[in-house]
C-alpha cells in the first residue's frame, strides 16, 4: 500500500531566521546545442538563490529560461519578483517549516519558478539544521534512482541515431525524443526499428493541436511509454479528448502547475502519467502534494528536468527518491550538458542507468566556489533591515 510523503518526523521543530538572501546569475555553456519545438539554446543562464541563517547556507535554483517560451516566467521576471517581493517576505518573521514558507509566499500570485528557488534553498537549509540529507528529510526511500535522457531535435536523423546509441551504451534506462511537426513519426519509426525493446517516449512541448489527432494516432504503432504534452501548454480539456482517441498514455508537463491542476487533469482523465518538475510547480510543497495525489490514485510520476546545474539536479535526485517516482526521470549526468558543473563531485550515471541518492547532510554535494565565482555574471545580496 502506498503511503504519503512527509517531512521527516525526526525534523527538529525550530525557528529559522533568514539573515540574508543572495541571488546569482551564472552562465554555463552547453556541450552541444539543445533544441525543442520552441527553439535552440547553446548556453544556460543559471539562476541560483541562497539563504543564510545561523552560519549555514541553503542553495536553490530557479529554472526559468531567458525567453518566455516554455513558461511566461523568465530569468528577468524571477529576478524582479524575488528581489522586490519574495525575498523581503522571507526576511520578515522567522520560519518554522516548509508550510510556513509556502504560506508566506502564497499571497503573491503565480511565479512558481521564483517561489521554487526559495523553497529549494530553504529545504537545503532545513536539512542542514536537522543534520539530514534532503532525501531523508522528505521521506525518500530509494537509495538509487532510475534515469533516462532527453534528446533534442537534431539537424539530421543520423545524428540523432548516433546520440541514441551513445546514451544507451551509457546505460540510460529510457530514451525521450523531442518532436515537432515535420520531425516526428518518421523519426520515431527509425529509432523503434533499430531498438525494438527499449523504453521510448516522445515530448512535443505543445507543438500540436486537437486537429492533429489522426497524425498523432500513428504514434500508437511504436509501443511508446508516453506522449508528453502534445497540446496547448495550459490545456487539460483537449488532452482528455485526445487521450480517449489514443492507445498510448499521455503525460502532462506544462499544464500541471500545482496539485489543483493535477487533480483536475486526473478527474478529467486528461493523462495517465504526470511529469513533476519541482521548479514548474513552485517547489517542494506542491511537488510533494502532487506526488501524494498520484500515489493515492496509482498514477505513475517521474521527475522532469530543466537543464539545471548540479544544484537543481541535487534537489531533483532527492525528490525522485520518493516511492511514487516509478518511471526513469530526466536527471542525467552533469556531463550530459556541461563540461564543468557547479558541484563536486558531479552527478554521474552508473552503467545500470541509475544515480546514487546522497545520504550526507544537506545537498549531498559541495559547491565549487572558485568556478561559481568565475562564472557569475550578476550577484545581489539582500539582508534584513
Amino acid at each position: 500500500m502506498m503511503h504519503a510523503s512527509k517531512i521527516s518526523d525526526q525534523a527538529t521543530p525550530t525557528q529559522i531566521e533568514v539573515e540574508g538572501v543572495e541571488i546569482r546569475l551564472v552562465r554555463l555553456p552547453l556541450i552541444e546545442p539543445f533544441e525543442t519545438s520552441f527553439g535552440k539554446i547553446d548556453s544556460r543562464l543559471i539562476f541560483l538563490v541562497s539563504l543564510n541563517a545561523g552560519g549555514l547556507k541553503g542553495w536553490g535554483e530557479v529554472v526559468a529560461s531567458e525567453q518566455p517560451l516554455y513558461s511566461y516566467e523568465t530569468v528577468g521576471t524571477a529576478f524582479h519578483v524575488i528581489k522586490d517581493f519574495l525575498a523581503p517576505a522571507v526576511l520578515g518573521e522567522p520560519l518554522t517549516d516548509l508550510a510556513s514558507l509556502a504560506q508566506r509566499l502564497s499571497r503573491f500570485r503565480g511565479h512558481n519558478m521564483a517561489k521554487a528557488g526559495l523553497e529549494l534553498a530553504f529545504m537545503n537549509l532545513l536539512a542542514q539544521v536537522n543534520k539530514k540529507s534532503l532525501a531523508a528529510l522528505i521521506g525518500g526511500e530509494r537509495k538509487r534512482v532510475a534515469v533516462g535522457v532527453s534528446l533534442g531535435i537534431q539537424p539530421t536523423l543520423s545524428q540523432l541515431l548516433r546520440r541514441v546509441e551513445r546514451y544507451l551504451d551509457l546505460g540510460y534506462q529510457r530514451i525521450k525524443l523531442k518532436i515537432k511537426p515535420g520531425w516526428d513519426n518518421h523519426v520515431v519509426f527509425e529509432v523503434r526499428r533499430l531498438y525494438p525493446n527499449i523504453l521510448l517516449s516522445v515530448d512535443a512541448n505543445s507543438a500540436y493541436t486537437l486537429a492533429d489527432v489522426d497524425h498523432l494516432r500513428r504514434l500508437d504503432d511504436f509501443d511508446l511509454l508516453m506522449i508528453e504534452q502534445p497540446l496547448q501548454s495550459d490545456d487539460i480539456v483537449d488532452h482528455a479528448e485526445l487521450q480517449k482517441r489514443l492507445k498510448t498514455s499521455l503525460c502532462l508537463d506544462e499544464s500541471i502547475t500545482g496539485q489543483r491542476q493535477a487533480k483536475a487533469a486526473l478527474d478529467l482523465e486528461s493523462c495517465r502519467i504526470i511529469n513533476i518538475k519541482i521548479g514548474r510547480v513552485g517547489g517542494y510543497s506542491e511537488a510533494l502534494a502532487i506526488h501524494d495525489l498520484c500515489a493515492a490514485r496509482s498514477i505513475p510520476v517521474w521527475c522532469g528536468g530543466m537543464l539545471e546545474s548540479g544544484i537543481g539536479r541535487a534537489h531533483n535526485i532527492a525528490l525522485a527518491s520518493l516511492h511514487g517516482f516509478t518511471l526513469p526521470g530526466d536527471i542525467s549526468a552533469s556531463s550530459r550538458y556541461f563540461e564543468r558543473d557547479l558541484i563536486s563531485p558531479e552527478v554521474t550515471v552508473a552503467s545500470d542507468g541509475t544515480v546514487t541518492v546522497p545520504e550526507t547532510i544537506g545537498l549531498g554535494f559541495e559547491i565549487d566556489s572558485f568556478f561559481l565565482e568565475r562564472q557569475t555574471e550578476t550577484r545581489v545580496y539582500l539582508s534584513r533591515k
